[in-house]
Order: structure tokens, then C-alpha cells, then sequence
């Protein structure tokens, strides 16, 4: 199985993972998805984050988080741009995730980073997933 888009087959498996009550989650690494996990750590949707090697291959686990009552802390997590429709935008017209309780993950010239960053810093680009 070829994966066409491996922001996503993340996003996935973090999803399902939350909503299973799992532990922690393996998926592969690449320099994007670790940024990624970095402002969800930061952001407080995740407990942990550790690279590690996996037979020969670089994996990011990833511990999940949950609060007082055993309920997942990500109620939802959902890929904005998709490889068939890139969703760019610019720094006055970012999407608010659940009126400001949420989390805008976007892809600007100088890195990766939250939607109320790019806000901060004035620079738009592709908008990548969203998290409440």
C-alpha cells in the first residue's frame, strides 16, 4: 500500500489512536510531520513526542494524552490542504478553529507553525490541518 499522502496517514493514526485510548503511536518520520508533533506537543494536544530507530528505519512515537475522566484531549484533528486542493492562505484571511479554541497548522516561508503565529509575523502559506 502506497501512502499519497503521509501528512494525513498521520493525522490518521494519531486520531485513531486517541479515540482506540492507546498508549502511544509509531509513525515514520520526516522533517514536516516532526514539526508538526512539536506544535502539538507545545500546543498541549499530545504528553510526548521521542524519535526513535524502528529496524533501520526513523520513527517518531508519539504518547498520547488524555484528561481527569479517560477522554482524549484531541476531540478532532482534520487535513485542510490535500494533494488534489492545496488550501493556501493569507495571513488576514486564516480560518479560526472553533471561534479560537482551536489549532491552525500552517506551512509559511519561514517554517511551520501555528495559525495565531503566522497572524503574529504577518506571513500566510498552506494551511495544513486543524485541531480542536
Amino acid at each position: 500500500m502506497s501512502v499519497s499522502d503521509p501528512v494525513a496517514d498521520m493525522l490518521t493514526k494519531i486520531r485513531n489512536a486517541a479515540m482506540a485510548r492507546h498508549e502511544k503511536v509509531d509513525i515514520s518520520a520526516s522533517r514536516l510531520k516532526l514539526e508538526i508533533v512539536k506544535i502539538l506537543k507545545n500546543e498541549g494536544y499530545i504528553k510526548n513526542f521521542k524519535k526513535i530507530s524502528q529496524d533501520g528505519l526513523n520513527c517518531i512515537r508519539i504518547f498520547m494524552k488524555y484528561d481527569e475522566s479517560n477522554a482524549p484531549v484531541i476531540h478532532g484533528i482534520e487535513k485542510i490542504s490535500k494533494p488534489g486542493r492545496r488550501v493556501y492562505s493569507g495571513y488576514k484571511t486564516l480560518p479560526r478553529v472553533y471561534n479560537g479554541f482551536g489549532t491552525l497548522i500552517v506551512s509559511t516561508s519561514s517554517g511551520v507553525t501555528t495559525g495565531k503565529k503566522a497572524v503574529e509575523k504577518q506571513s500566510g502559506g498552506e494551511v495544513i490541518c486543524s485541531i480542536w
